[in-house]
């Protein structure tokens, strides 16, 4: 490849979204992994689409309406889920069915021709443009300031529930700032894998060094790093063979996960074996 892409623009704002959208997604993949908000966080990631239709149907900016579309549902989600219990795989299955639903007919509503919207449902790193650089530096500097001065409430309600309850911490609250981070950082991912993928690289780098850490600031670090690893291996690779980034990052994920996965299983693997999963440490 030539190295001479280094200097261009398009390329080095996409090397900046992909350390830029590593620290939210290492951080909050990690909550999402550990407390098993997979399903959840599919559900707010898909109705985004919903959003993006809304922008399109309104002629505003559709990560804008995005944000605050998967905003609300995050905290509608949240709301039920204090309230279904039992029907709650229901509920998000029809919040993801509606979402994606809801942007096919709004996009088909609205005037004109929508000639990006491949890119938001699988996403180009190599397009993101330098006016988004900006406003996913504010949100990464968000999720990690929300985190670092919310650190022991957030990791009691993310281990365990009733501990947060005994201890008289508003574990209702907490979890919805969860969820809304949840949010935040879909809307950040769409322009690196698209809605469709979004959920793939969220979860398989925390997922994938969780058999190896004992701890969530361990686990977070280490997400961080690997998300940055496949973010860039996926760029590199997806414009030396010409071929869609968001794709090659998550299948780039997806293989590393798999040898992780049968790594850990080996009898001389010395990993922490999910400790993550377990501890308040």
């Amino acid at each position: 490849m030539d190295l001479g892409i280094l200097s261009s623009g398009f390329f080095q704002n996409a090397l900046m979204a992909a350390v830029l959208s590593s620290v939210a997604c290492g951080i909050i993949g990690s909550y999402v992994v550990v407390k098993r908000m997979v399903a959840v966080s599919g559900g707010i990631s898909h109705a985004a689409f919903g959003g993006v239709g809304i922008g399109y149907l309104l002629s505003v900016d559709p990560f804008g309406s995005a944000l605050a579309f998967t905003s609300l549902v995050g905290l509608g989600i949240g709301i039920m889920r204090e309230k279904a219990h039992q029907e709650i795989d229901t509920l998000i299955g029809a919040v993801w069915a509606a979402g994606m639903a809801l942007g096919v007919v709004c996009i088909s509503l609205a005037p004109g021709y929508a000639p990006d919207l491949f890119s938001y449902l699988f996403g180009n790193i190599l397009l993101v443009p330098s006016q988004d650089i900006p406003l996913m530096a504010i949100f990464s500097l968000i999720v990690v300031l929300v985190v670092v001065f919310l650190y022991v409430p957030l990791q009691a309600v993310t281990f365990d529930e009733e501990y947060a309850r005994v201890m008289n911490l508003p574990v209702s609250g907490l979890s919805l700032l969860l969820l809304l981070m949840v949010a935040l950082t879909v809307v950040m991912l769409i322009r690196i894998v698209g809605i469709i993928l979004v959920i793939a690289l969220l979860t398989l780098p925390a997922a994938t060094v969780r058999s190896y850490v004992s701890r969530l600031p361990e686990m977070m670090v280490a997400s961080v790093a690997l998300s940055l690893v496949l973010s860039l291996g996926g760029l590199f690779l997806s414009y030396a063979w010409n071929i869609p980034s968001g794709a090659t990052i998550i299948l780039l994920a997806t293989l590393v996960y798999g040898v992780s996965l049968a790594l850990s299983r080996l009898p001389i693997s010395g990993g922490g074996g999910g400790g993550t999963g377990s501890g308040r440490s």
